[in-house]
C-alpha cells in the first residue's frame, strides 16, 4: 500500500544546513527550492537579490512548503556570507571550477553548521562568492552539457550532504 504524507514513517528533523541562493529569480525554481528545503529539513533558506518573486507563480510549485521552511530575503549576499562565517558556518559553493571537488568524493566537516551556496540560473556562483567559500564542489556530469537546473543540483547536493551528516 502506498503511504501518504500522514502515514509515512519519516521522522521530522532539522539538519544544520542553510541554503543561500544568489540571485535565483525564476518563480517555479524558488517554489521548488522551498519544497526540497522542506523535504531535507534544512535550517534556513536565504534568497539574496533585489527581485525575488515570492508570489502566486512560486506557490504553484512550493505546495505550501513556504509555510514550514524558515526563510528570508536579503539584498546583499556578501553580508549574508560574512555573518554566517562569523557564526562558524562552513561555506560550500556548488560550482564547476578548476579546483572544485567532486561532490561524492567530498568529506563534509560535520562539526560545524553548513552553508550551501547555489548561484544565478544563468551565471552560477560569482567569483567574489567563490573566494569567500571554504570549499567548492561540483556534480560530475556525463553528457554534453556542463550545467543543470538549480533545483536538480540542489536536490543531488542535499541528498549527498544529508547522507554524510546522518551516517
Amino acid at each position: 500500500m502506498q503511504l501518504t504524507h500522514y502515514t509515512s514513517n519519516f521522522k521530522k528533523r532539522k539538519n544544520p544546513i542553510t541554503l543561500v541562493c544568489d540571485n535565483i529569480s525564476n518563480a517555479p525554481n524558488i517554489g521548488s527550492l522551498f519544497r526540497i528545503a522542506d523535504a531535507f529539513g534544512i535550517t534556513e533558506l536565504i534568497f539574496c537579490g533585489d527581485d525575488i518573486p515570492l508570489g502566486k507563480r512560486m506557490t504553484k510549485t512550493s505546495r505550501s512548503t513556504e509555510r514550514y521552511v524558515n526563510y528570508k530575503v536579503e539584498a546583499d549576499i556578501n553580508e549574508v556570507i560574512e555573518k554566517l562565517k562569523t557564526n562558524n558556518h562552513y561555506v560550500i559553493a556548488l560550482e564547476i571550477t578548476e579546483n572544485s571537488i567532486e561532490l561524492t568524493g567530498f568529506k563534509i566537516d560535520t562539526s560545524r553548521p553548513i552553508v550551501l551556496i547555489f548561484g544565478d540560473e544563468s551565471f552560477g556562483v560569482s567569483e567574489t562568492i567563490l573566494k569567500q567559500s571554504d570549499a567548492i564542489v561540483h556534480i560530475n556530469m556525463y553528457g554534453n552539457n556542463s550545467s543543470m537546473n538549480v533545483v536538480q543540483a540542489t536536490s543531488i547536493t542535499l541528498y549527498e550532504i544529508v547522507k554524510q551528516l546522518n551516517s
